[in-house]
């Protein structure tokens, strides 16, 4: 019996330590040493204050920023501890009233916009943490921002233009904007006047 218990404890002790130890270990270094900015969460600070993270989306109501896009999180939306989707099929009733509702609440909060709204307003994406939309999303919501902040549309559609990130090596994906990051621009606009 002995000669059967010791083996099994030797190879259970080495495998903890390679899976449960040296592994993870690795890893977050490699992670660290490779995308340092990612593996601290990508936080954004503004005069040494952390005001958010460019990797999780975060929910902004004021007319005065850029909504990003809805969250399906439970038991809160942008909870990063819950990533996931809806699981609502693209005929769900209940799908239907959300983007509904959505359409509803920016039309209301933009009423001279005639525009058709883009559907990364009004849908969340797989995670419900994605922190950017479409440079149409983005453009979508330039009329009721400049209003809000009393600013032309002129100067809101050009910081939407610095704030595009194009497509991964030119081709991958689709141009986006960061909702954090065009929100902390408009900021740092009228703070210079």
């Amino acid at each position: 019996m002995t000669s059967h218990i010791r083996p099994a404890v030797t190879v259970f002790a080495a495998l903890t330590l390679i899976c449960g130890v040296l592994y993870p270990l690795a890893v977050t270094g490699i992670g660290a040493a490779a995308f340092p900015g990612q593996a601290a969460g990508g936080i954004v600070e503004v005069n040494g204050k952390a005001v958010g993270s460019a990797l999780i989306g975060q929910a902004f109501t004021s007319p005065r920023y850029f909504w990003g896009r809805p969250s399906a999180t439970a038991p809160m939306p942008n909870n990063a501890a819950g990533s996931g989707g809806s699981n609502l099929g693209p005929y769900n009733p209940a799908l239907l009233d959300a983007v509904k509702g959505r359409i509803e609440a920016l039309r209301a909060a933009d009423p001279a916009n005639t525009a058709p709204v883009p559907v990364d307003l009004v849908t969340a994406s797989a995670s419900g943490l994605d922190p950017e939309i479409s440079v149409a999303a983005a453009r979508y919501q330039a009329g009721r921002v400049a209003s809000a902040r009393h600013i032309s549309r002129e100067q809101v559609l050009a910081l939407i233009e610095r704030a595009t990130r194009p497509r991964w090596l030119g081709f991958f994906g689709e141009a986006r904007v960061n909702v954090l990051a065009l929100n902390l621009a408009l900021e740092r606009a009228q703070a210079r006047g």
